[in-house]
């Protein structure tokens, strides 16, 4: 069975949705942003800081093609991910993708107290949220097999609707 890779604006619920349909489906379920948090012994924020956003993302594709290499798991990617068209091919070759969306009214209340966003620095309102979005929308629907809305759904109801969407998962 393929891969699921969950992306989408920070504050889409990747992690907890991840959570969620390992919970479901008994897949195994890995959060990138854990695992390079873990790896570079710091916060991603500080990453950004010392070394940049340029060593971040070369980290973070390492990170993918190492994931893709495994079979039936659940990855939730960071949000800028498919900043690269080469993530986006690693991904749809080894899985499928969905792509959480959360109008920006949404996502400012999910992340207006979060400080360890290294891009929201200065763009913290629902407009700067809207333009971020704005921004990356083209390259999230380019990478997506599917698009699930998260307003007003528990992680739980979209587990299921990705399970009910995803035509290759097999529940265990």
């Amino acid at each position: 069975m393929k891969n699921i890779y969950l992306t989408g604006f920070m504050g889409t619920g990747k992690s907890t949705v991840a959570e969620a349909l390992s919970d479901l489906t008994g897949l195994s379920c890995y959060d990138m942003d854990k695992l390079l948090t873990e790896r570079f012994e710091m916060p991603i924020s500080t990453v950004f800081e010392k070394k940049g956003e340029e060593y971040f993302r070369r980290e973070e594709k390492d990170l993918l093609r190492s994931l893709s290499e495994k079979t039936s798991v659940i990855v939730s990617c960071g949000g800028g991910i498919v900043k690269d068209d080469e993530n986006i091919a690693i991904m749809k070759s080894s899985g499928t993708v969905f792509l959480l969306t959360a109008s920006p009214e949404t996502l400012f209340e999910r992340l207006k107290d979060d400080v360890s966003r290294p891009l929201l620095k200065g763009r913290l309102s629902v407009e700067g949220i809207r333009d971020m979005i704005s921004e990356r929308a083209e390259m999230y629907e380019k990478a997506a097999s599917h698009v699930i809305e998260t307003d007003g759904l528990s992680p739980a109801e979209i587990a299921k609707r990705i399970v009910i969407d995803a035509t290759d998962i097999t529940m265990l």
